[in-house]
């Protein structure tokens, strides 16, 4: 396959970079930055794409899941951001990504705690929401509209909800990721398909007006890759590449609760949060059976970390703000797992819960870097930052095209297929088939040797903690996690072989 990524193919294009002269060299593999090779390459340049540890790896993998329409931005009075999202979040679900992207269902329950006059104004928003959707003309058949609910009706939705004192619910509809690091695996995919050459464990060192040099994290070698333009796509960390750059990262934290903590919870629930205006906690379903409940909103202060920790403080008040509407509430040993992510917002002064989530394009020197947003809009914001590059190198290169471009797996789904791969690997679910029939040894959550196979022979995967920590999820929970270990590391051993 042209998209294919793996060891193999690494080394050879690592080779190729070393000796050649780019038109674009992108630095991070997130989804922006994957974007931007997309992008690039699309237009006809040649492109280089450089992540010093894996596709994925910093704040795309740590959101919530949400492709969303804005509406908090909207109720700031940010129009612009919140239109920006809801056009994005339309081309994702008609276009690019339907395979990854779905609407899902939101309640938001009407406890004792939500007066009247607040689900008032809550309903005039998904309503504003709607009129977002329409003005995107994203297909209702894609997305409902909002609509209320009455406590029984609520109650089959959510049956964990504290039934004294229910009134009902709000009920409301947004675009939801299976997972965002395979959105990124798959916009990176799409990218190589494209020409771009997608090299992860490639650190930059430092940024010239000429490219970069670059050291492979795997060898310690040392090299210099030359290019007309840089593209800085690191997100939290832009600022160790760009001394422009100012940023206040605000962390955000997610709680794991295990299968059947909530049992029967079909929709994802909007939670007020006591005290604050426009903010509410989330919690997710996830088609592993886990539940994701979030979202913390605290400014990091001091080095930015590879990988955030999660204070106690932030579980406690999830954990709050979650058994404020539950019958039976969770506990503590409940929590299977959490994980946080940074937000690269853009530094300005009040509280980060109320910065704007713009994005911004900085260039000069031959480096161009993009930095704000949100995974909604990364396409958006890789298009500005090639836009950016082009003219500032004055590159020969066409329009952007990554409106119309499908991602991998956006094609039709085969038939015959079980559920299960038709969702995770949508048009390519009947190669993923034909390995997990030959390789059904379980890792976890259903997932089969076969399954990671796939990914080290055609999703880059060079080692397990890539299979459990990014192309699955299983490494969410410790215990998952440790059961899942040495069929991870079987596959990478006969990956080679086969």
């Amino acid at each position: 396959m042209d998209s294919s990524l793996n060891a193999a193919r690494r080394s050879r294009e690592l080779r190729e970079v070393a000796e050649e002269r780019l038109d674009v060299l992108v630095v991070g593999l997130g989804a922006t930055g994957a974007g931007a090779a997309l992008d690039a390459a699309s237009r006809g340049l040649r492109v280089a794409a450089i992540d010093a540890h894996d596709l994925a790896f910093g704040t795309s993998r740590w959101s919530s899941k949400l492709i969303h329409g804005g509406l908090r931005y909207l109720a700031k009075g940010q129009v612009g951001v919140a239109y920006e999202s809801a056009v994005e979040r339309g081309i994702l679900l008609r276009r690019t990504a339907p395979h990854l992207v779905s609407a899902h269902p939101y309640v938001l329950p009407l406890t004792p705690a939500v007066p009247a006059r607040q689900a008032a104004l809550v309903m005039a928003g998904y309503r504003l929401g709607d009129g977002l959707r329409a003005a995107a003309r994203t297909p209702r058949r894609l997305l409902p509209g909002p609509s209320r609910l009455g406590p029984e009706r609520a109650h089959t939705l959510a049956p964990v909800l504290k039934q004294d004192g229910l009134r009902g619910a709000l009920l409301s509809w947004d675009g939801r990721l299976l997972d965002d690091a395979r959105l990124v695996v798959a916009i990176a995919r799409t990218a190589a398909a494209h020409g771009a050459r997608v090299l992860t464990r490639c650190r930059a060192l430092r940024l010239t007006g000429h490219g970069a040099d670059v050291r492979d994290e795997l060898t310690g070698e040392q090299f210099t890759v030359r290019a007309k333009v840089v593209i800085n796509a690191t997100g939290v960390w832009a600022g160790g590449l760009d001394p422009r750059v100012r940023l206040r990262p605000s962390r955000g934290t997610h709680l794991v609760l295990a299968p059947g903590t909530l049992p029967g919870l079909i929709a994802g629930l909007h939670l007020p949060i006591p005290g604050e205006a426009n903010r509410f906690a989330l919690v997710l379903p996830q088609a592993d059976g886990r539940i994701h409940v979030g979202l913390t909103d605290e400014p990091l202060d001091g080095p930015v970390p590879d990988v955030p920790e999660v204070p106690e403080e932030d579980v406690r008040r999830l954990l709050e703000v979650l058994n404020g509407v539950l019958e039976s509430p969770v506990t503590r040993e409940a929590v299977a797992g959490a994980y946080a992510g940074l937000r690269p917002l853009l530094a300005a002064d009040g509280r980060t819960a109320d910065l704007s989530r713009r994005h911004e394009v900085l260039k000069g020197d031959g480096v161009v870097t993009v930095v704000g947003g949100k995974l909604t809009t990364y396409r958006r914001m890789a298009e500005d930052a090639v836009d950016c590059a082009v003219e500032h190198a004055q590159l020969a290169a066409g329009r952007c095209r990554t409106r119309r471009l499908p991602l991998v797996g956006a094609g039709p789904h085969p038939r015959g297929v079980p559920a299960r791969l038709a969702e995770r690997y949508g048009s390519e679910a009947a190669a993923v088939r034909d390995l997990v029939a030959a390789h059904p040894q379980e890792a976890a959550l259903g997932l089969t040797r076969g399954d990671l196979l796939w990914s080290v022979l055609h999703e880059g995967a060079l080692d397990a903690d890539d299979l459990l920590d990014r192309r699955t999820r299983i490494g969410l929970v410790r215990r998952d996690r440790d059961r899942a270990l040495a069929v991870a590391r079987d596959a990478m051993d006969e990956a080679p072989r086969l």
